[in-house]
């Protein structure tokens, strides 16, 4: 293999050099805790239907509306993400949620509702 001479600072390969060595330990955290993926296909993929309805979707009603769609997409998005039906999920949490204690809210989250739904099956 032959190598290359030195690069400068300044030059695009210089900075894209330095960056990956300023920010190696953060780009390498995924290596060390495998709830981390080295890519973010996932978020990507949430987003595409947004990014296609975008025209569709520009004109909300008012800006409380287009902050209540943001939420309900992200919702559905987070069902999607651990296999819970949106429908189910949504149907429960709000019978539930005005008796559920504010300490507790974290378990009406769709992945751990989907795990408390399956441990209580037969």
């Amino acid at each position: 293999m032959q190598q290359a001479g030195p690069v400068l600072p300044r030059s695009a390969m210089g900075q894209a050099i330095g960056y990956v060595l300023n920010q190696c330990d953060a780009l390498c955290v995924y290596s060390t805790d495998r709830e981390l993926s080295i890519d973010n296909n996932v978020s990507e993929n949430a987003l595409r239907r947004v990014a296609i309805g975008r025209k569709n979707w520009l004109f909300c009603g008012s800006d409380g509306g287009g902050r209540t769609a943001t939420v309900l997409f992200s919702m559905m998005a987070t069902c999607e993400r651990h296999k819970v039906d949106p429908l189910a999920w949504l149907r429960d949490v709000l019978t539930r949620l005005a008796a559920h204690p504010m300490s507790r809210l974290d378990e009406l989250l769709p992945e751990r509702w989907a795990l408390a739904a399956t441990a209580t099956r037969p």
